[in-house]
């Protein structure tokens, strides 16, 4: 028995090929395995589920790659030897995936995130799902923080090029900004209370737990954060036109039907009040004018 196992075993040492191709299949086949077993009947991931995900693919892979390299060690190192007149040019071939193995490690000693954060890389926004030696995986957000159900695979060389922003905090609490354009020449300080208070109706739920929150991200950021109160401000444009900026700190989620209410005030405020005045005004040099001028003839 002993010597049919080392007969067997001297065959599959000799037969690399089919050994190697016979390996890359069990693992393959237990890392599916693995991974149904994660993800089981849910129809929407978790995020341990997708941290198990990606810790089961990528120890399959390190795994299959560091069988390869003891199983054919002595392949490589012939290999290599051989590649050594022409090692400048496999450097320059490989520059892309070279940088994408060190923008790996790059990520994992940095710990700028991590599976289930809210990332920013160049203009791709979203939420990690899947990241391993050559490329990070983001389901994207659009601009009102809603998944646009597309995915972006960002090669890990863009770590060292591009900035890398870390938006988890915005999972939960966000500080919204926008602006309503106001065309006219119309004084808006004096409504700004108004403006303000109307927030506060629509912000009144969830206020003291915005304020908590922002407690908390201050104390982990360790800087002293605008706070959790609606802010109302006015600038102009080179034509004239005023811009009603708003900053609110709301929950992500709510982001986008709070911006809709708001916009909705400001226009109710500008055509039931602003624009009625501002039509009803005359210059008084006009109307002195227009009473000093004489009545045209009549036809006869």
């Amino acid at each position: 028995m002993l010597s049919e196992l080392k007969n067997i075993a001297q065959l599959l040492v000799d037969n690399k090929l089919l050994t190697t191709i016979g390996v890359i299949i069990i693992v393959s086949v237990i890392r599916r395995l693995i991974l149904r077993r994660i993800r089981g009947d849910s129809n929407f991931l978790s995020e341990d589920q997708r941290k198990w995900i990606s810790r089961t693919k990528n120890g399959a892979f390190s795994l299959l790659l560091l069988f390869l390299f003891l199983f054919w060690n002595t392949e490589i190192s012939e290999f290599a030897l051989s590649l050594t007149a022409i090692a400048v040019a496999v450097v320059v071939a490989s520059k892309e995936i070279i940088l994408c193995f060190t923008g790996s490690i790059q990520r994992a000693s940095s710990r700028s995130f991590r599976i289930g954060d809210w990332i920013e890389v160049g203009n791709s926004r979203g939420e990690v799902i899947e990241h391993n030696l050559m490329a990070t995986k983001i389901q994207e957000i659009d601009g009102h923080y809603c998944y646009t159900g597309k995915t972006a695979t960002l090669p890990n060389s863009l770590f060292f090029t591009t900035t890398v922003k870390n938006l988890n905090f915005m999972k939960r609490y966000v500080y919204h900004h926008f602006h309503t354009v106001i065309r006219g020449d119309i004084n808006l300080y004096p409504h700004i209370p108004a403006l303000l208070a109307r927030i506060d109706d629509h912000s009144e739920d969830f206020l003291d737990v915005a304020r908590r929150y922002n407690h908390v991200i201050e104390r982990h950021a360790g800087v002293d954060l605008p706070g959790p109160e609606p802010h109302v401000y006015l600038s102009h444009t080179d034509t004239g036109e005023q811009h009603v900026h708003v900053r609110l700190f709301c929950p992500t989620e709510r982001a986008a039907e709070l911006e809709q209410l708001i916009r909705e005030d400001i226009m109710t405020l500008y055509c039931e009040k602003l624009l009625p005045a501002a039509d009803g005004k005359r210059p008084e040099s006009a109307d002195a004018a227009a009473s000093d001028t004489p009545a045209p003839p009549a036809n006869p």
